[in-house]
């Protein structure tokens, strides 16, 4: 792999217009990544999904793709109908497209910062791997006091062009003071056997809010890793839901540091997984001021021997008194072969809290099928309806009335 590395790095960077000292910074990561190779069972936040292993079962060799001179014709069939946004395009690790027109445009500002390093770190190789290889890299700056009118839909989509290939993508929020932000990350993959390698900080100011909804619905062969950084002072809010389905393997992880006084962080998260697939979200909730809160809430519904992973962690600082953290996963398991592995954490370092967190995982409620059949469903739509009823907690989450309704009927939930 090493001699890959290599080879695939040369050419990125004659491929890119950098300093000496930008291709020394990005040489320093390659380096590291080098050093550490893929994260597997000895860190501990990988002991449930060992990605060494994973891509070297689901790809094998793996290339860093680099080749990013040629444009790709942009389908306009992926686009979301019903829903009026602007759009993100991204096809095989190139941005295609970035388009605001339903804004006001002096409100935002795009920054080409593509000679610029990620400012955190992700604790994992993979940050390393993500700035060694990242080509294109934007800031999105929603300006003080600006409310976007319409969502952002960020759209991940490969082609058959690419397999066996690593892409790595960065992109950089700030969210002014008093301004707010809709995005909606949504995977529409047609390739096979990739590793996508995605980095997101965003930059919660004073009275922010920021809704982000992932929405990984296709199914595909793909190996995914998702790290979302929040950074939020006084006042912000971020929401973030998760549907986790499509991807053959597929890793959200979130930090999310409550810096400022009043700041609320919510996660709400959904497994529906089937044919193996392999899941896990990763949260770190870290309270580093009194006064903030957290609420987390994770459901997964496991068949046909799949697999879901719920790491989550609620930090409080010793200046954070009067801290609110909740944390909760409940898992339906339809067969005996599939499998939830949850991981609860409470690390506190102050006396005056209220933080609690818990875990429960079993099997459909078979008198609860009986009694529905009693009353004129067949048994898969007795199934069918208590398992909506058990998904339908945390879609109720979603605080945008549009975009619910969205996933609703992205899900088949019917009320």
């Amino acid at each position: 792999m090493k001699e890959q590395l290599q080879k695939d790095f040369e050419n990125i960077i004659r491929n890119l217009n950098l300093s000496q000292k930008d291709i020394e910074i990005k040489k320093f990561c390659l380096d590291n990544f080098i050093d550490k190779g893929f994260p597997n069972r000895k860190n501990e936040d990988w002991k449930f999904s060992d990605l060494n292993q994973i891509i070297k079962k689901n790809i094998g060799e793996l290339s860093f793709y680099s080749d990013y001179t040629f444009t790709n014709k942009i389908d306009t069939s992926i686009f979301v109908d019903g829903l009026e946004h602007n759009k993100i395009v991204f096809i095989n690790g190139r941005i295609e497209k970035i388009d605001f027109n339903y804004e006001k445009k002096e409100q935002i500002e795009i920054i080409d910062q593509s000679e610029t390093i990620n400012k955190f770190n992700a604790k994992n190789s993979l940050s390393d791997l993500n700035n060694a290889f990242t080509n294109k890299s934007f800031k999105i700056l929603v300006k003080n006091g600006y409310k976007l009118i319409k969502p952002l839909i960020i759209y991940h989509t490969t082609t058959s062009k690419i397999w066996s290939k690593n892409i790595n993508l960065k992109l950089d929020f700030e969210l002014d003071k008093n301004s707010s932000l809709r995005v909606i990350d949504y995977f529409n993959d047609t390739s096979k056997k990739n590793f996508i390698n995605i980095f997101y900080n965003f930059d919660l100011k004073e009275n922010s809010i920021l809704k982000n909804y992932k929405l990984d619905k296709f199914q595909n062969d793909n190996i995914k890793y998702f790290f979302n950084n929040i950074e939020q002072e006084k006042n912000s809010i971020s929401e973030t839901f998760i549907l986790s389905s499509g991807s053959n393997f597929l890793k959200n992880e979130i930090n999310c540091d409550l810096n400022g006084e009043y700041a609320s962080a919510f996660v709400n998260g959904i497994f529906s997984l089937n044919n193996n697939n392999h899941h896990e979200i990763r949260t770190t909730i870290n309270h580093l001021t009194e006064n903030t809160k957290s609420y987390q809430l994770i459901k997964s519904v496991l068949e046909k021997n799949s697999n879901a992973v719920y790491q989550g962690k609620i930090f409080v600082n010793s200046d954070a008194q009067k801290t609110d953290g909740y944390q909760l996963s409940k898992a339906i398991l339809l067969d005996k072969e599939s499998e939830f592995n949850a991981k609860p954490e409470l690390e506190i370092y102050a006396d005056d809290v209220k933080c609690s967190h818990g875990s429960a995982s079993g099997s459909l409620n078979e008198d609860s099928i009986f009694y529905l059949m009693s009353r004129g469903l067949s048994y898969q739509q007795s199934r069918e309806l208590l398992i909506n009823g058990f998904l339908l907690d945390v879609v109720e989450k979603i605080t945008d009335s549009e975009i619910k309704n969205l996933i609703k009927n992205m899900i088949g939930i019917k009320e």
